[in-house]
């Protein structure tokens, strides 16, 4: 697998601003564990409702730094971000390796029916009532759904990860992931801990996983193209409150001209927004000044139609859209033209 996204350019040009304050969740997630497990200034409905959504959101923004370290551009070193994209994997239960697999792809074939990542929405193969009712299962149980749809990749009998050194490496994470729970699990049940794990972890893991499917149906669910810039929603904050949840969440956001820049610094997607706005200014770029609005705009699929892609009207596609996007992410032995994600 290619260890890059982009251009060299567009990796130096993303560490001038490593963006470490953003990493402000870590400890409010964890002040929000200590607090619900042993809740101040009293255990009272309100206060521990304030913890449940302080924390989840905390969480939720864990997820926002496991994308940044899939396209390993949080920290100068390649090696860092892997490691902390496999410390977050583990909490999480998504090995690393299985979730960078899958995003990339999800870059090289954005709505289209090999696009792992937005399965089922994305397979044509699958029924208007199949995707319906999954369509609940990932909002309500997003935290079981994602370890689902990011696990077929790699058991999948189609599967794309065909170097024996990487499948090799995804093992190992996995029995990393079941030797670190075991030993949690093992704590908690010796120590007889389970209420406090079950409102300390579980509850507000379980309210992040809505959060973040949420996240990925409102920036993807009913867009039929295949355009990064036009088959995504993006949103460019005007309020204070979208503006600090898009620092916090790495401008993920910005959705379109991520996926058309993959490297490209975070900071700077908004600026490549306006600049594709400028000199386009017949194109109906699907902006929103608000993630509500963006919001709103996705409603009606999840009820009427959860699909993206031919799932939503667009032709089968004849070949990659953006080709150099696609090459700068996958090696032509792994481009696939055949597979389906289904």
């Amino acid at each position: 697998m290619s260890v890059t996204t982009s251009s060299e350019d567009d990796f130096e040009t993303n560490n001038r601003k490593p963006g470490f304050a953003r990493l402000i969740f870590f400890p409010a997630a964890w002040l929000g564990i200590w607090m619900l497990a042993d809740p101040w200034p009293n255990p009272g409905f309100a206060v521990m409702a304030f913890w449940v959504i302080f924390t989840s959101y905390a969480f939720f923004c864990h997820t926002s730094c496991f994308h940044e370290t899939a396209h390993q551009t949080f920290f100068g070193s390649r090696t860092a971000s892997i490691w902390l994209g496999r410390f977050i994997g583990t909490l999480i239960l998504v090995p690393y390796s299985v979730y960078r697999e899958s995003h990339i792809r999800h870059h090289a074939y954005m709505n289209k029916p090999n696009d792992w990542e937005l399965w089922p929405y994305s397979d044509p193969n699958k029924s208007l009532t199949f995707r319906r009712i999954f369509v609940w299962f990932d909002i309500l149980f997003g935290f079981v759904t994602a370890s689902y749809t990011y696990s077929r990749l790699f058991f999948h009998r189609n599967c794309p990860i065909l170097d024996r050194g990487l499948r090799r490496t995804i093992i190992f994470e996995y029995l990393g992931i079941v030797a670190f729970w075991g030993s949690v699990i093992s704590c908690v049940a010796i120590y007889e801990v389970w209420p406090q794990f079950l409102m300390a972890w579980i509850l507000p893991h379980s309210v992040a996983g809505v959060y973040q499917t949420l996240r990925k149906l409102t920036e993807h669910l009913g867009m039929s193209s295949y355009d990064p810039l036009l088959g995504t929603r993006t949103v460019l904050g005007e309020s204070v409150m979208t503006r600090l949840c898009t620092f916090l969440n790495f401008d993920i956001f910005v959705h379109g001209p991520h996926h058309r820049h993959p490297r490209l610094g975070h900071d700077q997607l908004a600026v490549k927004m306006d600049h594709y706005v400028r000199h386009n200014p017949s194109a109906s770029y699907p902006i929103f000044s608000s993630y509500w609005k963006a919001m709103l705009h996705a409603l009606p699929f999840v009820v009427r139609n959860p699909g993206v892609g031919m799932n939503v009207g667009a032709a089968a596609p004849a070949s990659d859209f953006v080709v150099d996007v696609s090459r700068g992410i996958l090696p032509d032995s792994n481009l696939e033209t055949t597979h389906l994600a289904g």
